[in-house]
C-alpha cells in the first residue's frame, strides 16, 4: 500500500497533533480504519487516538442500566448498551495499532479505568492518555507509573488547582514526571470561546514546565483559531476530536473536526511554529532585495 507524502508532517517539529477518533467510528472497525487512513494521507496528523472502557467496571449498575441522557445519540436501549456497542475489544485495538504501524502513523488510546489501562499497556503504545474524567483514579495512575514505560498524557478539565497540584506531585514522587504531558482543557461539547481559558496554557507552562515533559491543549471548540493561539502561549501537543461527518449520531461529532478542518489545523500550526522566532539578523536576505528597490533615506544622519 502506498501513501502520499505529507509536507506538513515535520519530523523535527515540536508541534504534535492528535486526531481523537474516540468513539466516532460508530462501533465499526472498517470506519475506524478508514478514519486512520484519511488522518494519515490527507490530514497529516502525528497520532490517532481511541478510547478503551471496561464499562461494567467504570459504571455503577444504576448508570449502566439507565437510559441514555440523549436518546437521539444512543446506540442502545440503556447507557451501558450504548457504551458496549461503541467499544472495541483488546484484539480489535491490536488490529488498529498494527494498521497504524503499517501505514506510518502513531496509535494511542485513552483509558478510563484500571482494567483498560492494563490491556492497553500490553500493546505498548508511545503514550497512553488519561481523560479529565479519570485523572484522580489513583490505582490506575499508579499502574501507568509503575508498569508502563511510555509517556502518560493527562487532561485537566473538571480539575481544581489543589487536585492538579496533587496529581503532578504524585507523578513526581513516582519518578514519572518527565514522562508526563499535561493538557489545558475545558470539558464541554462544544465549548464556547469565552470559556476556553487559553491563558491556562501559559499558567501550566510557568508553573509545571520544569516538572513535566510538555504542555498540551485539548480543545472541544468550533474552528481552529484557538489552537493556533494556544501554540503561541506554550502548548506543543494539540488534541482535537475528529470525525468524517459532524452530523453523525453521537455526542462528540458536533465538537469534532472533519478531515479538511484537521488538515488546515495541522498546516496552520506548523506554519505559525516556523514564524515564532526573532529575526536572525538586522536585515534578512529577503529584505535586502526590497531595501535596494524601495528604501528611502532622507535628511541628515545623526
Amino acid at each position: 500500500m502506498s501513501f502520499l507524502y505529507d509536507p506538513f508532517l515535520e519530523l523535527d517539529s515540536k508541534v504534535k497533533v492528535i486526531a481523537e477518533i474516540g468513539c466516532n467510528h460508530r462501533g465499526d472497525i472498517a470506519v475506524a480504519r478508514e478514519m486512520i487512513k484519511i488522518a494519515k494521507i490527507f490530514c497529516g496528523v502525528n497520532y490517532v487516538k481511541f478510547q478503551k472502557r471496561s464499562n461494567k467496571e467504570l459504571l455503577t449498575p444504576e448508570e449502566y442500566n439507565a437510559p441514555h441522557p440523549n436518546p437521539n445519540n444512543s446506540y442502545g436501549e440503556t447507557y451501558g448498551q450504548h457504551r458496549e456497542y461503541l467499544e472495541f475489544n483488546l484484539e480489535q485495538h491490536r488490529e488498529l495499532k498494527n494498521y497504524c504501524d503499517e501505514i506510518g502513523i502513531g496509535y494511542a488510546t485513552s483509558v478510563w479505568e484500571l482494567t483498560s489501562a492494563k490491556e492497553i499497556i500490553s500493546l505498548n503504545p508511545d503514550f497512553i492518555k488519561v481523560p479529565s474524567a479519570c485523572n484522580l483514579n489513583w490505582p490506575m495512575l499508579a499502574e501507568l507509573c509503575g508498569n508502563y514505560g511510555g509517556d502518560v498524557h493527562i487532561s485537566l478539565g473538571m480539575t481544581t488547582k489543589k487536585e492538579e497540584e496533587k496529581l503532578i506531585a504524585f507523578f513526581t514522587s513516582k519518578k514519572a514526571g518527565k514522562r508526563l504531558v499535561i493538557y489545558a482543557c475545558t470539558s464541554g461539547y462544544p465549548v464556547p470561546y469565552d470559556e476556553l481559558a487559553l491563558l491556562e496554557i501559559r499558567r501550566l507552562r510557568e508553573t509545571y514546565g520544569g516538572d513535566v515533559k510538555d504542555i498540551g491543549f485539548s480543545g472541544h471548540h468550533n474552528g481552529i483559531a484557538a489552537d493556533v493561539a494556544g501554540l503561541t502561549l506554550g502548548a506543543n501537543w494539540f488534541e482535537r476530536h475528529y470525525t468524517l461527518n459532524r452530523t453523525w449520531k453521537g455526542t462528540d461529532h458536533a465538537a469534532s473536526l472533519e478531515p479538511d478542518g484537521m488538515r488546515r489545523l495541522v498546516r496552520d500550526l506548523h506554519n505559525v511554529e516556523k514564524a515564532l522566532k526573532y529575526k536572525e539578523q538586522d536585515l534578512l536576505e529577503i529584505e535586502k532585495v526590497q531595501r535596494d528597490k524601495l528604501k528611502r533615506i532622507e535628511g541628515k544622519h545623526f
